[in-house]
């Protein structure tokens, strides 16, 4: 076989080479199209927008010719900020993740023994007022009043209240002054020596002094003596009673003939200037000055006031306190206690008592009938007897 000619081709391959040209070259013209007709919708689209800016979604921006610190117009949509993604703390993978321990601090644990220490304190001090006051026994007190003194129950309570304010505590700035009124019989002087009997079983017989101004300064002549005297002792009184670190109590009875200068004297003792002992003490002021007036308003008001509906302190009080001040500047700081009439059923129980007392057996119509002696304001259904229990004890001596 000899070699073939290069030069001669093949029929097939003659009508092959003309068909790949004439499509190659319809895509080509396709593509071209396809960007021409782009382009002059690129250019229509954006000659309309150069035509009308206001259609426009975006608004132009407009360089300046000069450069000037103005701010540019905020756009009509401002932009969305991103939001800022948390940083993630990663930890190695070959070491355990240990969570941070909290700090405690150091002042708490201060703080708390602070506490601790005030409220140590404190409720050492309230131990000790209780401890102040069980030492002049206040319970025996009120049980003894409760039991001996008919009538006054009014009275009983507001001076076992006052005691146990000011027996609470060793420290005053003022001392206690009671003012014991009413008419006669009405158990003034008992009240008075009951309370002596206490405080000496208490804080002992030196600190605790009875004054009467008939028996202790009789006459007119021994007033200067009289003076002195009661100066001198509660002076002495009341140093002791410092040194002792307890309360003394003065009982001064009779007091409406108590001559001026007594009083002057008693005054510049309870009211003083400069002395802190004379603070730290109780006087107990007993005296029948405007009994009149008393026996008057309870007469007036017997209903009301029988039936508990009336107190008795509260509508005397003020008219007391007016009527004494102007009678002594003695009465200025005081606390006044009046006491009210006895009643038929009271001085019954004070017969009954006091014969007890002198051994005889207290039968009920012996003891109406030694009742029936005494004389009476009759006032309606009610019965309030002249005298009080003045008179029983020497009824009780004649039998």
């Amino acid at each position: 076989m000899g070699e073939q000619d290069p030069t001669n081709k093949l029929p097939c391959d003659e009508t092959k080479e003309p068909k790949e040209n004439g499509t190659s070259f319809s895509q080509f013209s396709t593509s071209v199209r396809a960007m021409m007709r782009i382009r002059q919708k690129y250019q229509a689209i954006k000659k309309r927008r150069m035509e009308n800016p206001q259609n426009s979604i975006f608004p132009q921006s407009h360089s300046p010719k000069f450069f000037t610190f103005e701010s540019f117009p905020e756009p009509a949509f401002p932009r969305k900020r991103k939001k800022k993604r948390k940083t993630r703390i990663l930890y190695p993978s070959n070491t355990l993740r240990a969570v941070p321990t909290k700090e405690r601090s150091r002042a708490k644990n201060c703080l708390y023994l602070l506490c601790i220490i005030v409220f140590l304190q404190v409720y050492n001090a309230i131990e000790n007022l209780d401890d102040h006051v069980l030492k002049y026994d206040l319970d025996g007190l009120e049980k003894t009043l409760k039991r001996e003194v008919f009538g006054q129950q009014e009275v009983t309570e507001g001076i076992l209240e006052h005691l146990q304010d000011y027996l609470s505590t060793y420290v005053h700035n003022k001392p206690l002054v009671l003012s014991l009124h009413g008419p006669t019989g009405v158990g003034k002087s008992h009240v008075g020596r009951l309370l002596a009997q206490h405080f000496r079983s208490v804080v002992g017989d030196q600190l605790v002094m009875q004054y009467f101004v008939l028996h202790h300064c009789p006459t007119d002549d021994d007033i200067p003596h009289c003076t002195t005297a009661l100066d001198t002792r509660i002076t002495e009184m009341v140093t002791q009673a410092e040194e002792e670190e307890k309360i003394p109590l003065f009982i001064f009875d009779e007091v409406e003939h108590m001559p001026r200068e007594l009083l002057d004297t008693l005054r510049d003792l309870i009211h003083p200037q400069n002395n802190n002992e004379y603070l730290n003490a109780i006087y107990i002021i007993i005296s029948n000055l405007g009994h009149e007036d008393i026996t008057k308003f309870v007469l007036h008001n017997s209903s009301v006031a029988v039936s508990g509906r009336l107190s008795l302190s509260q509508e005397l009080t003020p008219w007391l306190r007016s009527y004494l001040q102007r009678y002594h500047s003695l009465f200025l700081e005081a606390e006044f206690l009046p006491f009210t009439l006895l009643e038929k059923s009271h001085v019954m129980e004070c017969f009954i008592d006091e014969m007890s007392r002198e051994g005889f057996y207290p039968d009920r119509p012996h003891v109406e009938r030694l009742a029936e002696e005494l004389s009476y304001y009759n006032v309606g259904e009610w019965e309030f007897a002249h005298t009080g229990c003045r008179q029983v004890v020497a009824k009780v001596n004649l039998l």
